[in-house]
Parts: C-alpha cells; sequence; structure tokens
C-alpha cells in the first residue's frame, strides 16, 4: 500500500483540506500521514471561526517519524497559512525529492485575480520558492500568473495557457498543471505539461456557482492518481470528471451543505472511475 504525508490544514467542520484528502486518498487505497498545520472550528467561509497555529509541532512529529523509521512514498501540501509554514514544507518537500519520492504542491493562496483575505502579501514570494523544489505543482488560473509573473485574464485561449505553462515548467517542476481554465462560459478546463512534452487539456462542462472544497478535491484526486502509477494526462482526466460529477450532485441536492460538495456520496463513482483507467492501462 502507498503511504503519502499530507501537509495542510485540519477543519473541524467544513470540507476541505485534510477533510477531503484523508477519506479521498483512503478510498484510493492510499494510507494518508497527516501533518496538521492549523486546526480551525470550521474553514475560513464561516465568520468567527477560531483557529489555532500548529507550526510548534512540525519539528516534534517528524523527528518522531524519522527515529521509528517510517517510510512514505511522497508529500502533498495544500493550504499553507503563513510564511513560516511554506519554508518548513519546503524543507520536507526538499527532502523528499533528493530521495525520488513524489512531491505534489498545490500552491494554495489565490483566486479569481486577487490573493484570498487574509493572506500575507509576502506568501506568493515563499510559494515559488516551495514550488521549485516539488517535482509536480496545480495551481489555478490567479496562482500560476502569480508564481510566473503573468497578467491575470479571467477568460482564456490555448496560447495564454501554453505561456502559464512554460513558465511554471521554468520553476524547474517535472510537471505542471493548471486549473480553472475558462475558453467560453459553458465549459471549465484544467491542462499539464511535462518538461519536453506538449500540453495536455481536458474539458468537462461548468456549473454556475461557488462549490467550496472542489479544488481540493481535485488535487487530492490528482495526486492519489499520479502516486497509483497513472499518468499526468490519466490523472487530470480522472480527478476533473470526479470533481465535475460531485459538483452536479452537489447543485442537485436541495439539502446540500453550503460549506463544501457532496464528495461522500460519490466517492463510489470515483472507485469505479478508477477502475475504467486501470482497465484501459491493462488494455493497452
Amino acid at each position: 500500500m502507498k503511504r503519502i504525508v499530507s501537509m495542510q490544514d485540519l477543519s473541524c467542520v467544513g470540507k476541505c483540506s485534510l477533510s477531503i484528502a484523508l477519506p479521498v486518498l483512503a478510498a484510493m487505497g492510499i494510507e494518508c500521514a497527516c501533518l496538521p498545520t492549523q486546526l480551525l472550528s470550521a474553514h475560513t467561509v464561516f465568520e468567527g471561526f477560531y483557529s489555532r497555529d500548529l507550526s510548534d509541532s512540525f519539528a516534534p512529529i517528524t523527528r518522531h517519524w524519522d527515529e521509528t523509521g517510517l517510510e512514505f512514498d511522497g508529500i502533498y501540501t495544500g493550504f499553507l497559512g503563513s510564511t513560516a509554514q511554506v519554508e518548513a514544507a519546503r524543507g520536507l518537500v526538499e527532502k523528499f525529492r533528493r530521495e525520488g519520492k513524489l512531491c505534489f504542491v498545490d500552491p494554495v493562496m489565490a483566486d479569481q485575480g486577487a490573493l484570498y483575505h487574509g493572506i500575507d502579501p509576502a506568501l506568493p514570494e515563499a510559494m515559488t520558492a516551495l514550488c521549485k523544489s516539488a517535482r509536480i505543482i496545480t495551481p489555478n488560473i490567479t496562482e500560476a500568473c502569480l508564481l510566473t509573473g503573468t497578467d491575470y485574464r479571467s477568460s482564456h485561449d490555448t496560447a495564454y495557457i501554453h505561456h502559464l505553462l512554460e513558465g511554471l515548467l521554468k520553476l524547474g517542476v517535472e510537471t505542471a498543471i493548471v486549473t480553472g481554465i475558462h475558453t467560453d462560459s459553458a465549459h471549465m478546463g484544467v491542462a499539464a505539461m511535462g518538461q519536453n512534452t506538449e500540453p495536455v487539456f481536458h474539458f468537462t462542462h461548468h456549473i454556475p456557482g461557488l462549490f467550496h472544497g472542489a479544488g481540493d478535491l481535485f488535487a487530492a484526486t490528482c495526486v492519489g492518481a499520479l502516486l497509483l502509477g497513472y499518468s499526468a494526462a490519466d490523472s487530470i482526466r480522472l480527478a476533473a470528471d470526479y470533481v465535475f460529477s460531485t459538483i452536479r450532485t452537489t447543485a442537485a441536492d436541495p439539502d446540500a451543505r453550503w460549506y463544501g460538495v457532496n464528495f461522500e456520496q460519490t466517492l463510489p463513482e470515483l472507485l469505479a472511475r478508477l477502475g475504467k483507467v486501470i482497465r484501459k492501462e491493462e488494455e493497452g
């Protein structure tokens, strides 16, 4: 069984970060060890949430893992709330990369042309350094612009996405994945590109609305597929199709929670989709 460390926050209520990564990766047959960066009573769209920084626990936790001889197949970072946390993550990611392990960074910090509320303006620079240490990164359009110094655009063509992917690859990563591509109002896309390869695009229908946790669901599914040995192209297709199906299920549910997507209901579908990918590879 594959085993990965996920370094991101944990919300007691809310569907995001570790509360998505743990069950999704477990359903995919992967053991997910967690290194929580922050404990929140509920995620940040709730007003008045309680938050506790857990940065002082990183060193004793990882030291104990080393002392007990635990081995991991990779590391996956998500939301990191401060430059200090990003720097701590960078040290771990560099260690995993030296060991030839999967190093997957989701540089969560911005969307729709702006940093998330409360984000330190110095965070993009620190996040850029973290991405340089990774093997695979998956920013959305806004984050890709911040990482590459590109002007943000709300609508995109192939040349624009190709430019972003090339800029991300110049950071030294092996594979760059960009999410949140809008070529028209009816579709949502994702693209992946490796060093010396052409970009691969995949589109699904766009369902209007704000669906908290959809980006985390994509990242968790994508990193799980990559860890299981699927190609970047198959991984982004699997993750994008699963997220679209989950959003569709959520949008059709009158009792859906406003603070997250109904991924719990669609996990059986994810397993079915995994089976199709496996059969496709066996036939190929």
